[in-house]
């Protein structure tokens, strides 16, 4: 899909203000033993159709208003995905933006995570 300029130029802002990972970096992580929370802020649908493994959803539409209750401690290491980590990007910065100072986004996202082969969850 081709994303719109201002949604990129929006996009680019945030990732420089947000600290980035990719996939082989999130399963070496994940394969180690490594403790953070690994959220998937898709859409209800996209969630359905597929995730990572022991992910987590709290989709765009609601992680700014659930976060709070869910991750109560704004010191927890958060690794956001979305579909390719645009949409992670813009979550991560407004997690930063309410406190939140141990998140990231997966660069790639889900469908990095697919397209490696990497293994899949259905609920």
């Amino acid at each position: 899909m081709a994303h719109a300029p201002q949604f990129l130029k929006l996009v680019n802002e945030a990732k420089a203000r947000v600290k980035e990972t990719n996939v082989a970096d999130v399963k070496r992580r994940v394969d180690g033993g490594e403790k953070f929370i690994l959220v998937d802020v898709r859409e209800d649908n996209e969630w359905a159709q597929g995730h990572v493994p022991g992910a987590v959803h709290m989709g765009r539409g609601i992680i700014e208003r659930d976060i709070e209750a869910r991750v109560p401690d704004t010191g927890t290491k958060l690794v956001l995905y979305c579909g390719g980590g645009f949409r992670s990007a813009l979550v991560a910065e407004n997690l930063q933006k309410m406190g939140y100072t141990n998140v990231e986004s997966m660069d790639g996202g889900w469908k990095g995570w697919v397209s490696s082969g990497l293994p899949t969850a259905k609920d």
